[in-house]
């Protein structure tokens, strides 16, 4: 009898890639753009992961609408700018990422994808810049959805993959990864070298330390 078919989706920043330097530079430019103290380290890295419009809602609430705008078109432009200037060097792969992605790629009842908060246009050049176009079959992102930790990224990936959601799992580094991965019914697994502290990872089924050990983890997912 035949595996069943499974999915396993990746969150991009702070868990495939470590763009933290390029986010920060990005954040940095919009606010003083805007005249406006620039946050903390901690508190930038906090909101990765979540969709722009949601991220300055958080980290500007004290500024109006029109401003929280702006901050999300000039943070745009300053990263796109980065990543013309500096291409796959803006945000490098984690140690062991292409390697396990390849592993996993080559076994037939794996399926992989994307879900992440980036625009497509952000995905795409990040996939292309580090020549990951052919491994992950469908890609989720802020443009299409509401942002995590709603389900709709995953939900949609299971739809478009045919895969039961008993037999798929999400990869991330923040409390926002889990969480929607809990709400999607799926096996969340955390790992330990992005952007949230391993404890705000409560809703994962398992953390790891390595990209080295997500084999592993899945194995005892599925058994």
């Amino acid at each position: 009898m035949s595996a069943p078919l499974r999915l396993v989706l990746f969150d991009v920043d702070g868990t495939l890639v470590d763009s933290q330097g390029a986010i920060i530079s990005a954040m940095t430019a919009c606010f003083q753009a805007q005249s406006l103290s620039v946050p903390s380290r901690d508190a930038i890295l906090s909101i990765v992961g979540l969709s722009l419009p949601h991220a300055m809602a958080r980290l500007a609430a004290d500024q109006t609408d029109r401003v929280q705008d702006a901050l999300v078109d000039g943070y745009k432009q300053a990263y796109h700018a980065q990543r013309l200037e500096l291409g796959a060097a803006s945000s490098p792969l984690y140690p062991d990422a292409r390697q396990v992605i390849e592993v996993l790629h080559a076994m037939p009842e794996v399926l992989l994808g994307v879900a992440t908060g980036k625009s497509q246009r952000g995905l795409d050049a990040l996939l292309e810049a580090h020549e990951l176009e052919q491994y992950f079959v469908t890609r989720q992102v802020a443009d299409h959805h509401p942002s995590k930790p709603h389900p709709s990224m995953i939900e949609t990936a299971l739809a478009e993959t045919g895969v039961d959601a008993a037999q798929a799992a999400m990869v991330g580094d923040t409390s926002f990864d889990m969480d929607m991965a809990k709400a999607a019914q799926v096996a969340g697994i955390g790992v330990s070298w992005g952007y949230h502290d391993r404890s705000a990872l409560k809703a994962a089924r398992h953390v790891i330390e390595t990209f080295e050990q997500l084999p592993g983890a899945l194995a005892k997912i599925w058994g």
